[in-house]
Order: structure tokens, then sequence, then C-alpha cells
């Protein structure tokens, strides 16, 4: 086929390139502009933007495709059959989406109508989901509620992050993707029930804070659904900490000890009681402008004692 492919981070990636393995034609891409990163706040391209030049594929970049005709004018030149969309990062116009003569189809990393939206990984995480999935659907001009052409489920392993779920759906969906684009004069598209619709806003820095008052296995929830963007990240001595890896200590409750309180530093890591009395487990972290280290180390060069907190 004729393909335009939408997207831009890493993610989008392996549907990218599955597609061309087997022999479609991508005629454009249509990604992200540049976003300035880092401390320097240099331009930076997108992953998919540097993927396609590698691979001398013509690339589009719009800041905002609803209101520049660049798209719609170059989509009619060149008279795709479908258009192919994977994490883009915009709401495409009705004049684009049904423009090819399959229209557009979308790859989203949930069982929709199960979390609509931009970070449906990190929230399936943070509310502790064992299952999630791939759907790809039928692109219409509202959020991730066109109708379903096919699903997938898988599990959510226990000690998952975030970025781990997402490669490996972003690896299984590409395989999705191709079997699905095969299959278009054949499937049945099948409406989303919208009463049973969650949604999976997009991730902000400040959500990443530790609330020590909360369960152990909610703080253990948000250092993977936050890895490694934005980081889980808690308050010692007025410094900004991010909890890297860590986990929770099934013991019976400790109490009285206030939560965030530090009950223990040792090889294993620092522990940390939580609300419901239960232990949290830092192994690593990285203490604000310097690097990644064990909590073992932390500790020992702080010389924490236990009975400190975290903020």
């Amino acid at each position: 086929m004729r393909i335009v492919f939408f997207g831009s981070p890493e993610s989008a990636i392996p549907s990218l390139q599955k597609i061309l393995e087997e022999g479609h034609k991508v005629e454009l891409i249509i990604t992200q502009p540049d976003k300035p990163s880092g401390r320097g706040k240099k331009l930076t391209a997108s992953p998919v933007n540097r993927f396609a030049l590698e691979k001398n594929i013509p690339v589009l970049q719009l800041r905002r495709i609803r209101k520049d005709p660049a798209a719609l004018d170059m989509l009619n030149e060149i008279n795709p059959d479908i258009n192919v969309v994977v994490a883009y990062g915009q709401i495409i116009p009705a004049s684009i989406i049904y423009l090819p003569k399959y229209n557009s189809i979308n790859l989203h990393f949930s069982l929709l109508p199960k979390y609509r939206g931009a970070s449906p990984v990190q929230w399936a995480i943070l509310n502790g989901e064992t299952t999630t999935g791939l759907t790809i659907f039928e692109l219409n001009e509202k959020m991730d509620e066109g109708d379903i052409l096919m699903q997938r489920e898988t599990r959510i392993l226990p000690h998952e992050k975030a970025f781990e779920l997402e490669e490996r759906l972003a690896r299984e969906g590409a395989d999705f993707l191709v079997k699905t684009i095969y299959q278009m004069d054949m499937l049945s598209p099948l409406k989303q029930d919208h009463a049973l619709a969650t949604y999976a806003p997009l991730i902000k820095k400040e959500d990443g804070q530790i609330d020590w008052d909360s369960e152990a296995i909610s703080v253990d929830r948000k250092a993977r659904a936050f890895s490694p963007w934005p980081s889980a990240f808690t308050y010692f001595r007025g410094k900004r900490i991010k909890i890297l890896d860590g986990r929770v200590e099934l013991t019976e409750p400790v109490s009285p000890i206030k939560p965030g309180e530090i009950y223990a530093s040792k090889k294993e890591g620092l522990a940390v009681v939580c609300g419901d009395g239960n232990i949290y487990t830092i192994d690593r972290l990285q203490p604000e402008n310097r690097k990644a280290m064990s909590a073992y180390s932390f500790s020992l060069g702080a010389n924490i004692k236990p009975g400190e907190s975290f903020e």
C-alpha cells in the first residue's frame, strides 16, 4: 500500500520499521516539530523524524496540523491508500482522515474504550491494572473514539515499568498493525461502548511527587509508571530525590512510625514507612544535580540514620 505515516516518539518506530519491511511504500511521514531539550534547550528532532531522515523518506513537521493546509496539499498530491497513526500527538482534521481509500487507522496502547488519551501505559500501571493491550481503530475527529478494527490483550508483569511495557507493546503492536493492514478489506468495525470509557490524560512532571501517606503499593506503582519520565520523586533535607528502583516489603505493618520515615538503612536499600504501615524499599535513586546511585551508597554519603524522614 501507499502509506502516509503519522508518529513522533520512539514507540512509533517499530511500526514504521515493520511497514517498510513488509514492502509497503511510505510516501510521507508527518511528525511533531523539533522541541527544546536538555539544560541548553537545544532544538531536538523527534525520534520518528530522525528515522525518516536516515531512510530518506520525506518529512513534514507542522505545529498545528488543523490550521496548516500543507499536509492536505501534500496528501492530495500523494493520494495514499491509507493513513497510519501511531502516537502522533495532535488531533488530525477530517479533511485528512477521510482522504485515502481506507481512511486512517490508529494503533493505541490500551484496550479501548479504556484509557483513551496520551498516557495509557502510565495510567494502567498507576491504577494497578494486571492486563492491558493493543487496539487498532478507525480514526475520527474525536480522541480515541473511532470504531475498533482489532484488539489484543496482554498481561502487565508484576514489576514491569512503564518504559518496559511501552517497548513491549510497541514491538507487538508493529506486527499487529501490518496484520491489520493486510486484512483491511475483510474487517468489520465494532463501535466502542462510550459508557465504559476511561481516560489517560497527559502526565506532568509534578504528578511524580510521592505521597508517603499513601499505601506502599501505590508508591511502587508511581515509581514504575513514571519511569523513566518524569520519574517519581521526593525530598530529603530540602533536596529533590528521584526514585529509580524500589519494591514493596510485605511485612507486618510498622507502627507508630510516621509515613515517610526511614525505618532502616541497609545494603538492600532504604526502607521507608508508608501510610498503610507497610515498607517501600528504595533500591536506586538520583539526588538533585548528581548521578544515579544505589540507595545504600547515598545513605552512607549522607550519613542517614533511621528516624529521619522524606518530606
